[in-house]
């Protein structure tokens, strides 16, 4: 019998995991649950320009629920992914960017010990939701519940988001509810300052899914996932990430502009260079998907440095006065 194909060194491997911890914990791609840290950093912000008081342990327990929430999530999108075989036949891919976490692929999980797993990490981030429901108000209830249903909803059968050119929105409207969620827990109410303020981050957040999406072209569509990058074509699609982009820029100053949030949220605009390199790479090598890593790299970096930018120039506004 020959041997299949060689796995790449970078890629896990049974061998290479040997312990547990570290298997399960990489399994969930840590690298990406910081974009739900900066989710969270940004609803509290909103919740403090508004001169709510942070109280600190539900503000951890957020961040941590929030964290539990994205890495099942992770897990669950490798299972699906397994089973629509996308992951197992992507040679285009970029690890650890695209074609997932090649845990199943690779013989690390099984694909029952991987969906077992997330579903473990959706419920252990259920129950914390629930604690967090009893102490901040029944409204969380909706926000939780409409989280880990848009989350789980991406990739799994019968919606399959993804697959049906509802990717993007559902991953913007995902972690513009982690920053409402992680607002409310603190506010004890709803309110649309933290709408305003994580919708230009929930935008970049969705380019680091669009990017990925040019590397996973042709296996996407091999396995029937019709999202946007596979019906525009590769060529036409770099349009979109410019469009995404220049939406949460009109965004953030159009909220600027309205005394939604203070002047100092514009400080988030120096995310959009980053951004920028990240198109032009994007123009440049869009037909030569497995060049495109510096091209994510950057797409992560804007989504990062807009976060913090925009929930340290909210937060610390709140500090010295707040709304008016």
């Amino acid at each position: 019998m020959g041997k299949g194909p060689e796995v790449p060194a970078s890629e896990p491997t049974p061998a290479a995991l040997t312990n547990p911890f570290l298997r399960y914990f990489l399994a969930t791609r840590p690298a990406f649950l910081s974009v739900s840290l900066v989710a969270c950093l940004l609803g509290l912000a909103a919740a403090m320009y508004d001169r709510v008081f942070v109280s600190p342990w539900p503000a951890v327990l957020t961040i941590v629920s929030a964290l539990v929430a994205h890495a099942g999530i992770n897990v669950l999108n490798d299972y699906y992914d397994a089973l629509n075989g996308t992951d197992d036949i992507n040679t285009d891919r970029i690890f650890p960017f695209t074609g997932g976490s090649r845990f199943i692929q690779n013989g690390v999980f099984s694909r029952r010990q991987a969906a077992a797993y997330g579903f473990t990490l959706l419920s252990v981030a259920a129950l914390a939701g629930l604690g967090l429901v009893l102490r901040s108000g029944p409204g969380l209830l909706l926000i939780v519940a409409a989280g880990l249903a848009v989350g789980w909803s991406y990739s799994a059968p019968p919606l399959k988001l993804s697959s049906r050119g509802w990717g993007e929105l559902s991953v913007a409207t995902g972690f513009l509810l982690i920053v409402v969620g992680a607002d409310y827990v603190q506010r004890h109410g709803f309110s649309w300052r933290p709408v305003f303020a994580g919708l230009s981050y929930a935008l970049l957040v969705t380019n680091i899914l669009y990017i990925n999406q040019f590397p996973d072209l042709r296996a996407d569509a091999a396995a029937g996932k019709h999202h946007w990058v596979v019906r525009l074509g590769a060529r036409r699609a770099v349009w979109g990430y410019g469009l995404i982009a220049g939406m949460a820029g009109l965004w953030l100053v159009g909220a600027v502009a309205a005394g939604v949030l203070p002047v100092p949220a514009l400080g988030a605009c120096a995310s959009f260079v980053p951004a920028a390199g990240a198109l032009r790479r994007l123009h440049r090598d869009w037909d030569r998907p497995r060049t495109l890593a510096p091209a994510i790299r950057l797409t992560i970096a804007a989504a990062l440095i807009h976060g913090l930018l925009l929930a340290i120039g909210i937060g610390l506004s709140g500090m010295r006065g707040g709304a008016i």
